[in-house]
């Protein structure tokens, strides 16, 4: 069987779903730091990369929160242009998200969000079947049980999403650590996502 062709800068938008200050604390398979740490390392590799990002909250004036404002913080354009979803759980499903995530131009979707088990699963799996290539970063996931979390991602590789990393991720786009944009993504992978030895 041929592997598929590496995302690349070009061709690659990031979409992060309900990185929400409520939602984050319902993450319970792996710490709940980890996972805002992965989430913000994708964001700073965005912004080197010059990709295309898309983020969606789900009522933030409920249980689930504002969004998280380290991210706001360093993606302002796109958290000011933010779907907010009135309680729709299957993101795909409301119009002005997909309309946001068509407008990228980007056939290959790089995917994380809050709840794996909810939030990530069906419009992944529904990206897929609208003939999008989708990646889902699961250390910037993360679901309430471990149980809910294995069958999510089982459910999403039936469905033929393919399950990454963060450093898995910024390596694949990366393709290069000489160039300046590689040099700046190595140092992102150094300092915000791999751990110092003894740490």
């Amino acid at each position: 069987m041929r592997s598929a062709a590496p995302f690349r800068p070009e061709d690659t938008a990031l979409i992060l779903i309900d990185h929400q200050v409520g939602t984050m604390q319902l993450i319970r398979n792996h710490p709940v730091d980890d996972a805002k740490r992965y989430t913000l390392a994708l964001a700073k590799a965005a912004r080197i990369l010059e990709i295309p990002v898309v983020l969606t909250s789900s009522e933030e004036d409920r249980v689930q929160g504002p969004l998280l404002p380290e991210l706001a913080a360093l993606l302002p354009e796109a958290a000011a242009a933010r779907i907010r979803r009135d309680g729709i759980v299957n993101a795909w499903n409301d119009p002005a998200f997909r309309a946001a995530v068509a407008a990228t131009g980007r056939r290959n979707l790089l995917v994380a969000g809050v709840t794996t088990d909810v939030c990530l699963i069906f419009p992944t799996i529904d990206a897929v079947a609208d003939g999008y290539r989708v990646q889902a970063v699961m250390d910037a996931s993360g679901s309430p049980f471990d149980l809910s979390e294995r069958l999510s991602q089982q459910r999403m590789r039936d469905g033929g999403v393919v399950l990454t990393t963060t450093n898995t991720a910024i390596a694949e786009l990366a393709q290069d650590w000489s160039t300046p944009q590689g040099q700046g993504l190595i140092g992102l992978l150094f300092s915000d996502v791999i751990p110092p030895i003894g740490g």
